[in-house]
């Protein structure tokens, strides 16, 4: 039996209206290699592209023909790393580099491609360079270390945010699951807890099936390309 949780981000998949400008910012702008471009499982007239950071994480893009061309800032869209935008929303997506070096270097690779940059900022954990992709994606380089939550909680934000010691003790140190030998029951639809949006009646029809059931319908592991 392991204790479990997430170790890392494996992609974050952004919503484009042209994934040929978004591959060619991320190639070209940051030099990150295309990896996957292929349409996506269970969705007509859609597909994603992945862009690798490492062979572990990756940043996806997924086309859509309903994918609506809006970009309305602070509500769609924040425009900055410090602007308000749609709660749930994606504010900015900040890069990890492995040094300063390798960030300044970003940063001159990405003004040699005509895109300004902000920075660097020193964060104390970490420093920084700011600049923006295409579709009003705000984007960010960090290079830094891991946080000391005992410098980096602050008590008045603690404080404002209405956070109790023992809930303040909760989130430092999160409760451990330990996986047991077998799948934990899947829940009822409970409107109070975050949920997938679907129609009603499909999402009560999902979550009814077992997970073999959902396996063996959503899985797709076949690439568009053989390779015998």
């Amino acid at each position: 039996m392991t204790a479990v949780h997430p170790r890392g981000v494996n992609h974050v998949a952004i919503s484009t209206r042209n994934i040929k400008n978004q591959i060619a910012f991320f190639t070209d702008v940051l030099g990150c290699p295309l990896k996957a471009l292929y349409r996506m499982h269970g969705a007509e007239g859609a597909w994603h592209a992945f862009v690798e950071l490492n062979p572990e994480s990756y940043v996806a893009f997924v086309y859509h023909p309903d994918n609506p061309d809006t970009r309305d800032y602070g509500v769609t869209h924040a425009g900055n790393a410090s602007a308000p935008v749609t709660a749930g929303a994606l504010q900015h997506i900040s890069l990890h580099v492995a040094d300063f070096a390798e960030l300044l270097g970003l940063r001159d690779r990405i003004r040699s491609r005509g895109i300004v940059v902000l920075g660097p900022v020193d964060h104390g954990f970490c420093k920084s360079i700011y600049f923006a992709g295409p579709e009003g994606l705000t984007l960010e380089l960090t290079t830094g270390e891991a946080i000391d939550d005992r410098a980096w909680i602050d008590p008045e934000i603690v404080e404002i945010n209405d956070i109790g010691p023992d809930e303040l003790e909760k989130y430092r140190q999160p409760e451990e699951f330990v996986s047991g030998t077998g799948p934990v029951a899947q829940p009822g639809n409970d409107p109070a807890k975050p949920h997938m949006h679907y129609p009603a009646e499909v999402y009560e029809q999902i979550i009814a099936m077992p997970d073999e059931l959902v396996w063996q319908m959503a899985s797709q592991t076949d690439p568009p390309v053989r390779l015998d």
